[in-house]
């Protein structure tokens, strides 16, 4: 039997996943600045999310891009858990600065199970956030090729996101674009 490793058991997905995966693949061309997955840069280290990362300011992140409320360790911890008994479908990756101990930048990745396209399965890249104090280094980038690239692995027939108007020529330059007769409708019940 296989040791396990107790810090791969807080991990939101298996970090082998993230092994492999060849920015030279991607639209980016990121490869060419001396990036990839396992080097983001100085004093950063690419990853699934961790159970420990509420500590890390992981909401705190998400709270630049929008309303987060207010959630204690405990609440982040039943939902980490939740999804993380949800196999094969929720992908979080973070990076983090360990010289800071801080999450500078995160993006998600949901895999929806489908019946069509012969039992296929979808992407949708969400909740993209790069620290006010580290935008400009192209780590952005990193986490939506990555999170593409680790879609395609997975075998997803196609990957989408929905992005505010101002944001559409820095998700098109990764080869994503608006299809004709496509799209987006929203109801919201609360927020």
């Amino acid at each position: 039997m296989a040791k396990v490793n107790e810090e791969d058991n807080l991990l939101m997905f298996d970090k082998q996943l993230l092994k492999g995966i060849d920015l030279s693949k991607g639209e980016c061309r990121l490869h060419e600045c001396g990036l990839s997955v396992e080097n983001p840069g100085d004093n950063l280290i690419l990853r699934p999310l961790s159970a420990d990362d509420y500590d890390k300011g992981f909401l705190q992140l998400l709270g630049q891009l929008t309303k987060v409320g207010e959630v204690t360790k405990e609440k982040y911890l039943e939902r980490f858990h939740a999804m993380q008994s949800c196999p094969s479908t929720y992908y979080l990756i973070v990076i983090e600065d360990v010289e800071l101990a801080k999450l500078v930048a995160c993006g998600t990745l949901v895999v929806e199970q489908k019946f069509i396209h012969d039992i296929a399965v979808r992407g949708r890249i969400e909740d993209i956030v790069v620290d006010n104090s580290c935008r400009g280094k192209k780590i952005g980038k990193l986490i939506v090729e990555t999170l593409i690239l680790l879609g395609k692995k997975l075998g997803c027939y196609k990957i989408s996101l929905e992005c505010k108007d101002p944001l559409l020529p820095f998700y098109t330059q990764f080869g994503l674009k608006h299809e004709d007769k496509q799209n987006y409708l929203c109801k919201r019940f609360f927020h």
